[in-house]
């Protein structure tokens, strides 16, 4: 199940407080700015500096690429 835009329209990074991407079919949300990338359970997003997860090179390229492949916007304009 995808997230609700007006949820995805005020989701923000808790880190830097900027935008997110979101990535359905992945269920997370990616910080590319600190390359953080926060996972979704069960339609929740896990929101917490702690259990974001931190990419290496390829996987940021993967999920950059990803992101401009399928036109995927920030969760809001900065």
């Amino acid at each position: 199940m995808a997230l609700e835009t007006q949820l995805l329209e005020i989701l923000a990074c808790p880190s830097d407080k900027g935008p997110l991407l979101y990535f359905e079919t992945e269920q997370s949300l990616y910080n590319p700015r600190l390359r953080l990338r926060y996972d979704i359970v069960d339609d929740i997003p896990i929101m917490l500096i702690d259990k974001a997860e931190t990419l290496d090179d390829g996987e940021h390229d993967r999920l950059v690429a990803l992101a401009a492949e399928l036109e995927i916007s920030p969760t809001f304009e900065a």
